[in-house]
């Protein structure tokens, strides 16, 4: 084990020094072999000193915004430098790491295209869909409003129908007999978060996509709670169309994204915005004009290629650690925060307890204490930064549990919030 750990840190030390970053972001290079044995806090703790959060305080809020471990700073660093010594665009740089994001999401690579940000991935399929005044989109009523704005705006301006189901949190096929039975001859598309930002809910998204194709709906997916938290495979999902950030679970730079749209799909998402780099060749004549043939026509313009590359370490560096073992850390962290809060009189958990339907996210009320006045009291005075939870109502607090997270900073919350009782 001393011996495996030692090349595990070895490894990311080089990557966090920016060697071997090209390996890293090697367009079709395998994930490394799983190491064995590292479910010891020892390994645990090399892993936080990968990232440079603060130690002043706890960082629990991954679901809003993750951090990046050194070797993407460093690429990022890197990068930038050598194309501003040659004041050079990189546009290689960002072919040579579309292969890498798109097998990390079990895409292929002409099926993906770099993005902002979940929302404008959501965006472009909820805008560029056609679809007639009367059609109808499923989505359910935890949606984030990067998943929800853009067919409220297109149920306020072209006339579209939204039809919103509430999340069971005791049941998958709760979840897939509610979305069912919203389903009428104008559904056209179903929409799920593959994790639900407020709750943590995780939804069957396998099963969800059979019943789109029975049905000849279309599904998407808003995944930005999901690649980088659990293992995403979107060929086996079998979904139409998946739109992540880079900058939540993954650990890449700010303002990263991944929209994925299958590749026979490809043609019913018009681009909602259009412009050089899109198109389909270097003769830009009205009656030469074409798409490009993959998910590129759905990048406009001169893009950072420094922060993809940053994306393409980001996830070298949790497959590095393997992404079932990244999924697994994150939920065992999630289990035992949620065992020492179900302790306490007062605290309603409103994430599932199951496996199956959720993951590395837990959201709590404590009775008689207001969710903001619970949040200051966390950060102000124990170090935990959280983030509130005010849509739909739910007035809680969620807590993101990642990688970079250890044990005993569960049970500092847990001791936190059994003293913000007093609160009330």
């Amino acid at each position: 084990m001393k011996q495996s750990r030692r090349h595990f840190v070895s490894s990311l030390g080089r990557a966090a020094l920016g060697a071997g970053l090209a390996g890293a972001i090697r367009p079709g290079r395998e994930p490394a072999p799983p190491l064995p044995g590292f479910d010891d806090p020892d390994f645990w703790r090399v892993v936080r000193l990968q990232y440079p959060l603060t130690f002043e305080r706890v960082y629990l809020n991954t679901g809003g915004l993750g951090p990046a471990p050194y070797a993407v700073l460093a690429a990022v660093e890197q990068t930038t430098r050598s194309l501003q010594a040659l004041s050079e665009t990189g546009h290689h740089l960002i072919e040579e790491t579309r292969p890498a994001v798109a097998a990390f999401l079990g895409a292929d690579p002409d099926e993906i295209a770099f993005t902002r940000n979940a929302t404008e991935g959501n965006a472009t399929v909820a805008m560029g869909l056609d679809l007639r005044p009367g059609d109808e989109v499923i989505f359910e009523s935890h949606a984030h409003p990067g998943g929800s704005f853009p067919w409220m705006a297109r149920q306020k301006e072209q006339g579209i129908r939204v039809r919103l189901f509430e999340p069971d949190p005791t049941s998958a096929a709760g979840n897939l007999e509610r979305i069912a039975a919203l389903i009428t001859p104008r559904t056209r598309v179903i929409q799920v978060s593959h994790v639900t930002a407020p709750t943590g809910i995780r939804f069957p998204v396998e099963d969800i996509a059979r019943l789109a194709r029975e049905r000849g709906l279309w599904f998407h997916i808003d995944g930005a709670q999901a690649a980088g938290m659990i293992p995403v495979d979107l060929h086996a999902i079998g979904c139409d169309s998946f739109a992540t950030s880079g900058h939540k679970w993954m650990g890449g730079p700010h303002g990263t994204g991944v929209l994925y749209v299958r590749r026979d799909r490809l043609d019913a998402v018009r681009p909602t915005e259009t412009g050089a780099y899109g198109d389909d060749g270097d003769v830009h004549l009205p009656d030469r004009f074409g798409y490009h043939a993959s998910a590129r026509r759905y990048e406009v313009g001169t893009r950072d290629a420094a922060s993809v590359v940053g994306l393409g370490a980001a996830v070298r560096f949790l497959e590095t650690i393997g992404m079932a073992r990244v999924a697994e850390r994150a939920r065992t962290l999630a289990r035992t925060l949620q065992a020492r809060l179900r302790a306490l009189p007062g605290v309603t958990i409103l994430t599932p307890a199951s496996d199956d339907l959720a993951a590395a996210m837990t959201t709590i009320r404590v009775e008689g204490v207001p969710y903001r006045d619970l949040y200051r009291y966390l950060l102000q005075e124990h170090g935990l930064r959280c983030r509130i939870v005010s849509e739909r109502g739910l007035d809680a607090l969620r807590i993101s549990t990642h990688i970079f997270n250890q044990e005993d900073e569960c049970e500092r919350v847990a001791e936190a919030v059994r003293r913000a009782r007093d609160l009330r």
